[in-house]
């Protein structure tokens, strides 16, 4: 097996958007998985780039990746990465890729001097769960994830006040 971990660059984004369904499908949230290659490359190589993405290769055929992007934690004062997505092809779990994903993330993240790697996992996502306790991580049960979307979004920026 010749594995490989790489930045993503243009061009990338169908494989990125192909990933991202995979993993809305493993996690029973397809519905919900609209972005397009464009908006992919986009994001990620536009402009203002507001993520990067890792991805794993095997004999040059993409096997997964790991969306990430800085995050900041004001109690601490300092800056973190945190991990949007992991996913890897089922054809191509228990061979090592998420795992090299992640430490690969943690050298980067110790390179770039940011002190904690973060990200949620879906509570019944067991395997999951195990995958990440197995490699040191903690589990915060106390924290529920929350967001404000689409109409409710809308409705609160035409409620802000102006900027000076």
């Amino acid at each position: 097996m010749g594995r490989t971990l790489r930045f993503a660059r243009p061009g990338d984004g169908a494989q990125i958007a192909a990933f991202v369904r995979g993993l809305a499908v493993y996690e029973k949230l397809e519905r919900f998985a609209v972005a397009t290659p464009e908006h992919f490359e986009r994001a990620l190589f536009g402009p203002q780039p507001t993520a990067e993405v890792l991805l794993a290769e095997v004999d040059g055929e993409p096997v997964g990746f790991a969306l990430f992007y800085p995050a900041f934690s004001t109690f601490q004062g300092e800056p973190r990465l945190y991990l949007e997505d992991l996913f890897v092809l089922p054809e191509a779990r228990g061979a090592g890729h998420g795992r090299a994903l992640l430490a690969a993330l943690a050298a980067l993240a110790v390179e770039r001097g940011w002190t904690q790697m973060a990200w949620s996992v879906l509570d019944w996502n067991a395997p999951a769960i195990h995958f990440y306790k197995a490699l040191g991580a903690e589990l915060d049960r106390s924290w529920l994830q929350t967001r404000l979307a689409d109409e409710a979004l809308r409705k609160l920026a035409d409620s802000a006040e102006p900027l000076a």
